[in-house]
């Protein structure tokens, strides 16, 4: 995966009840956004992304959402953050 900043697009969807560390796949997303680079680090060491309403620190080499802020709240229990780079 590229490494340098680059806008991503964050899907919210709902969690396993039987398997909670396992993201639903099947299912559509609760919510989405697209977030672009601020250019400024978050609290967890890697670049800050915000857009609709979110956001974010993500991992650029990795795709990982290290820290997520949804309207300005944390994540809800059930929902789990999964990141998509955008070209």
């Amino acid at each position: 995966m590229n490494t340098s900043p680059q806008p991503f697009e964050i899907l919210l969807v709902p969690t396993h009840v039987e398997k909670p560390d396992e993201p639903h796949r099947s299912g559509d997303p609760v919510r989405s956004a697209v977030v672009e680079p601020t250019g400024e680090t978050g609290a967890s060491g890697y670049p800050r992304y915000e857009g609709g309403g979110m956001l974010a620190d993500i991992d650029p080499a990795s795709g990982t959402v290290e820290a997520l802020l949804v309207d300005g709240a944390e994540l809800d229990y059930g929902l789990t953050a999964v990141a998509k780079p955008r070209n």
